[in-house]
């Protein structure tokens, strides 16, 4: 097939290696323009845009899909197929219809449910024990066209976010190869999702990260490998801001006031609403990200002091 691939984030990036080494010719590669990036805001391209130039493949940075003379140009390029990973805008639906077999998508959860920008922190965060990749058409609606194929995997107990999100991706690709050779076939019947079981994986804010000690220590760990490495998780010591950027939840029976320190030895270990929250590797506000036993040297916290 001539194909246009349309993604801007790393999620896209063993999907374009695939299709770039296939039989299907890739017309164009579509991504959002470079942007200010880091503390020093030095221009850079994004992921996808940096590996299509490794290609050598025609790159294309638009700052609007929507614009006419940007429809007209798409028109000319006379695709197949559109495939979009991640690209971070919404097709408009003259552009959606212009390929022979539509626009396809891959998503990063089980549809319906998890639609949305952060499907695989959500998932974690909310303790689910399976998650996988869904291959949909598009439409207008956010993650809500028909399915195509999907695949499954477990969360493994001790995964985090950017962990799972290298496992989807390569699975994802796997996926898109089948799609886009079962459609090619004419073997493929789209599913319509059951809109009643969606659920969404809104974009995360800083806010999110703040830990509630009233939760359960096992929610709460879920939040700190869910939402790694952005936004994170953290909470107040004293007057200062403490990451936590590695814990692990115990379920010992020792209980206490939530957000009370109950151990202070060679690591630091919360209460919470349920269970204890033992820190691994922390870091304060204005220093080094360390491990937990090398802070408590360096801070006197005693057993019974309030955190949060």
């Amino acid at each position: 097939m001539n194909l246009i691939f349309m993604g801007s984030a790393a999620f896209a990036i063993p999907a374009l290696d695939a299709l770039a080494d296939s039989h299907h010719k890739i017309l164009e590669v579509v991504t959002q323009p470079d942007k200010p990036a880091g503390r020093g805001q030095q221009i850079r391209a994004c992921p996808v845009a940096e590996r299509a130039r490794e290609h050598g493949l025609s790159l294309h940075q638009p700052d609007s899909v929507r614009m006419p003379d940007e429809l007209k140009h798409f028109k000319k390029l006379d695709a197949d197929l559109i495939v979009i990973i991640a690209y971070g805008k919404i097709l408009p639906r003259e552009l959606i219809d212009m390929p022979r077999h539509g626009a396809i998508n891959v998503h990063a959860s089980l549809l319906p449910k998890y639609r949305g920008a952060a499907p695989i922190n959500w998932a974690i965060v909310n303790g689910e024990r399976e998650t996988g990749v869904t291959t949909m058409f598009i439409n207008e609606d956010l993650d809500a066209g028909d399915i195509l194929l999907s695949s499954k995997t477990p969360i493994h107990d001790n995964e985090t976010a950017p962990e799972l999100h290298d496992r989807l991706a390569e699975m994802g690709s796997d996926l898109l190869k089948a799609t886009i050779s079962e459609l090619a076939d004419g073997k493929l019947i789209p599913i319509p999702q059951d809109h009643s079981k969606a659920t969404q994986a809104p974009i995360m804010k800083k806010e999110d990260g703040l830990i509630d000690w009233s939760l359960t220590s096992r929610a709460i760990y879920n939040r700190v490998r869910g939402f790694t490495p952005w936004p994170g998780t953290y909470t107040n010591l004293e007057d200062k801001t403490l990451r936590i950027h590695c814990a692990e939840p115990l379920e010992d029976g020792r209980q206490g006031a939530p957000g009370t320190v109950v151990e202070v030895q060679d690591r630091l270990c919360i209460a919470c609403g349920q269970g204890v929250l033992k820190l691994t590797e922390v870091q304060i506000e204005g220093g080094k990200r360390m491990p937990a036993a090398d802070f408590m040297r360096g801070h006197s916290i005693p057993v019974g002091a309030k955190i949060g």
